[in-house]
């Protein structure tokens, strides 16, 4: 029996992806003239939101990949952006931190984010921007208690 493959319109993956795209790049022109990467600055806005942590947390947070995220530490390191150093309980352990420079990238570039995503929400509906949000979270922690 051959089976019929459901149109790119209506395929989940695709679909995150276009909305994905449309979001991002606005915002990802505006981080190219900031000199920092959208992996880049979501790492920052989970430093600043949750305060100092480990690696992994972050990666996590972030939705980077661990090793990936250990070059991007570096980066944002020498552009003294983040800060990192042993645990004070486990030597072994990292802990970053988002630095007063890395603090001021945020806090400059906010109000313009928030431009952006206010269009999006502007344009889509705040009813419907909400109810988008609330099924991609939902999406999100299906892991969490599998069936």
């Amino acid at each position: 029996m051959a089976k019929t493959l459901l149109s790119t319109s209506r395929s989940l993956p695709i679909a995150l992806l276009r909305g994905r795209e449309r979001v991002m790049g606005p915002i990802r022109t505006l981080l190219a003239d900031v000199g920092i990467t959208e992996q880049q600055w979501r790492v920052l806005r989970v430093l600043q939101e949750d305060g100092p942590m480990e690696p992994t947390r972050i990666a996590d947070q972030a939705c980077l990949l661990l090793p990936s995220l250990t070059r991007m530490l570096q980066k944002l390191e020498e552009k003294k952006l983040i800060q990192r150093k042993p645990d004070k309980t486990d030597r072994r352990r990292q802990i970053v931190k988002i630095t007063a420079k890395g603090s001021k990238v945020i806090d400059e570039n906010l109000d313009k984010t928030l431009a952006i995503m206010g269009e999006v929400r502007s344009r889509m509906g705040a009813d419907r921007y909400d109810a988008l949000l609330d099924l991609l979270n939902a999406l999100d922690h299906l892991n969490e208690n599998p069936a």
